[in-house]
Parts: structure tokens; sequence; C-alpha cells
């Protein structure tokens, strides 16, 4: 993955896989329960993140089963992939904590 800032779908696909491998629509589910209801994952975005993620090593497929007739793949985060989506939270965090000085500046100069 590049050096530039990941896109809020890639973070919260990596974010869901985290803890354990998942199917696409527990990560569809998951994604938006991650994002408070905002992203809200149609199945072509997802596939595509997925293959990308998959490309670059973030990803891998873990297993397949059947369930009521219809293949479902899983997917787990790799080691790789683990380290890409700390850095990212890191700089995500890091973004926050600035915005937050920033805003306590603000109040304490409309305060003074």
């Amino acid at each position: 993955m590049s050096k530039h800032e990941m896109r809020e779908p890639t973070f919260l696909v990596l974010s869901a896989l985290a803890d354990g491998p998942k199917h696409g629509y527990a990560l569809i589910s998951e994604a938006k329960d991650l994002s408070g209801g905002r992203v809200k994952l149609q199945p072509g975005t997802l596939y595509g993140v997925l293959d990308r993620l998959r490309e670059d090593g973030l990803v891998e497929i873990s297993g397949e089963d059947v369930v009521d007739g219809r293949a479902r793949r899983y997917y787990r985060i790799t080691e790789n992939g683990a380290a890409t989506l700390g850095r990212e939270a890191e700089r995500l965090a890091a973004n926050a904590r600035q915005a937050m000085s920033k805003l306590k500046l603000r109040a304490a100069q409309a305060g003074a």
C-alpha cells in the first residue's frame, strides 16, 4: 500500500478483519457498524476493496464453505495488513489529536 492515506472503506474492511476471518456479508455488516451506519458497502465495492487488498498482500483467503447452497469465502488480514492498519490508525489518531489541540486553542482564545 502506498504512503498516502487509506480510503475509509479499506480502513473499515481491514478493521473488521483485525479480530478474525470473516465472509463478505459479515464484512459489509461490520463496516456499517464500525462507521456508525455512515458507510454502507455495496457488494461490488467490497469485492473491489478485497481484490486490491489481496493484490497488496494485506488480506488473504482463509477458507470457503457452503451455506444454504451458496459458496461463502472467508478472508483474513495478513501480518502486513495488520501493520498497515496500525500505521493508518496511528496517523488518524495523530490528526485527531492535532485537531482537538487547535480547537482547545480556539476555545481558549474566544474565552480570553
